[in-house]
């Protein structure tokens, strides 16, 4: 990746770097549908959403914004737009259904529609390899705690890569392995349902070592200028007051929530006070010789995703907590100011803060929001029109946030807004509304609201109004 071209603000402008990526992304499961068409089989989240009480309302992702059969509509959407690009995921049981074996032609064959199509209408396709939608078969061996499923994962990044690696141009091993691993298997709020805190640390080392074998099946199937990245849902985690017990809370929470992640991929090592953290739980035995090595097979760039700020103190969490090694030391502090549908502090303060941080850990590293947006109760008003000013304020001030990290020094090259479509809000089912693009489920209307509209101002003025 080039450097970009640093253009100047104006009084009414914030104006973003001379080929700036503006985005829009979606994950496979919350929008195909078509779970059951062209050989396509359960992923781990087709059996938890069917597991009762396990996602509100009973909702699946059977049907969700039926992109699968509206994809054409929805490229005509993304063009009005305006994006640049789109982030979407691969559905790993629907290109290899079983985790193992060759891939599936039909599955393959809407991934090169989709890619095609965006190609045509001018806009970049970024695919994700894995956006947690394991094939169940591959759970039923012992899912990302078991060793074997880094391979498989392994193996499928090289199907997907030789059947569109002449389409796509960025492509990402792993969308948030830290609610994959920690959701999933530590608190089992998340497919599939397990809470293991052992499980969870084994599951987030395999990840790191996927990544890295990921990394190794791309660069042997891609052509040279193809870009290899990885995305993670890093902590903006703040000591709530200034005593070391809270800065000690906020060590570890940085420790299981952050480096777990960085520093296995980024520098070859494991956190030493993590180790010391979980020591009850694990001695990280499962690592082997030359993992970590793999696991920190050079990248062209790092994805962020981020929604709000995390602010803890000494003293005991939940159980069972996703926070390995903190549990017992931690408790979370409700952020002040408003909040979303979704409950989350809206403060753009913290994606400065990381943007920052990894401008400085990271030096000479490339690095795009992959993910950032807000739930609302978005409805259609009697005439048809959805108007949502706190999403088009959240936006503002997020977008702002990532001007002034580029200002302060940040290779930021590009802002994908989570997310394209109301869609299947994981355990949440339909009840928490992230699109710019209204989705009426019933009769899978899309409506674009005015976030869209605006979204789609920015991007033909190239920056957001001062």
């Amino acid at each position: 990746m080039t450097a970009l071209d640093i253009r100047p603000s104006t009084t009414t402008t914030l104006r973003f770097p001379k080929g700036f990526r503006w985005g829009t992304a979606t994950a496979a499961y919350q929008i195909e549908g078509a779970v059951a068409e062209d050989g396509r089989t359960a992923s781990i989240w087709d059996t938890f959403s069917r597991t009762p009480g396990k996602v509100r309302n009973g909702d699946t992702g059977d049907i969700a914004a039926d992109h699968y059969h509206r994809m054409s509509e929805d490229v005509a959407l993304m063009r009005r737009l305006g994006v640049t690009d789109y982030r979407f995921s691969i559905a790993w049981p629907r290109v290899q259904p079983t985790g193992r074996g060759p891939a599936v032609q039909k599955g393959l064959d809407f991934y090169r529609r989709l890619t095609d199509e965006l190609r045509e209408a001018g806009i970049r396709p970024v695919a994700t390899l894995y956006h947690w939608d394991l094939p169940q078969e591959l759970e039923d061996a012992g899912g990302w705690p078991h060793r074997e499923t880094a391979h498989r994962f392994a193996e499928y990044a090289g199907l997907a890569a030789e059947a569109l690696g002449d389409r796509v141009a960025t492509w990402t091993t792993l969308n948030e392995p830290w609610c994959a691993a920690f959701l999933g298997y530590g608190n089992g709020v998340h497919a599939p349902g397990r809470t293991s805190v052992r499980d969870s640390l084994r599951a987030a080392h395999h990840f790191n070592l996927a990544h890295g074998l990921a990394v190794g099946a791309l660069r042997a199937a891609l052509p040279e200028p193809a870009e290899v990245s990885l995305t993670l849902n890093l902590h903006a985690v703040r000591a709530h007051t200034d005593t070391p017990e809270d800065h000690d809370a906020a060590r570890r929470i940085d420790a299981v929530g952050n480096r777990i992640f960085l520093d296995p991929v980024f520098h070859g090592r494991l956190s030493q006070d993590l180790v010391a953290d979980t020591a009850s739980v694990t001695d990280w035995g499962f690592v082997r010789d030359g993992d970590l090595r793999t696991a920190s097979a050079p990248i062209d760039s790092l994805g962020i995703n981020y929604y709000a700020p995390t602010e803890v103190a000494a003293g005991s969490s939940e159980s069972p907590s996703p926070w390995a090694g903190a549990e017992r030391h931690v408790r979370f502090v409700p952020v002040p100011g408003p909040r979303t549908a979704m409950d989350w502090p809206v403060d753009a303060d913290g994606l400065h803060e990381l943007l920052v941080r990894l401008r400085d850990e990271l030096p000479g590293l490339p690095l795009v929001v992959t993910e950032n947006g807000a739930a609302y109760d978005d409805y259609a008003d009697p005439s048809g029109a959805v108007k949502d000013p706190e999403r088009v304020v959240y936006l503002h001030a997020h977008l702002a946030a990532v001007h002034r990290a580029i200002e302060d020094g940040a290779d930021v090259r590009g802002y994908f807004l989570w997310s394209l479509l109301d869609n299947f809000e994981w355990a949440y089912g339909y009840g928490k509304r992230f699109g710019v693009v209204h989705v009426d489920f019933a009769t899978q209307r899309r409506t674009l609201k005015s976030s869209a509209h605006w979204y789609a101002d920015v991007i033909a003025r190239g920056g957001v109004p001062a």
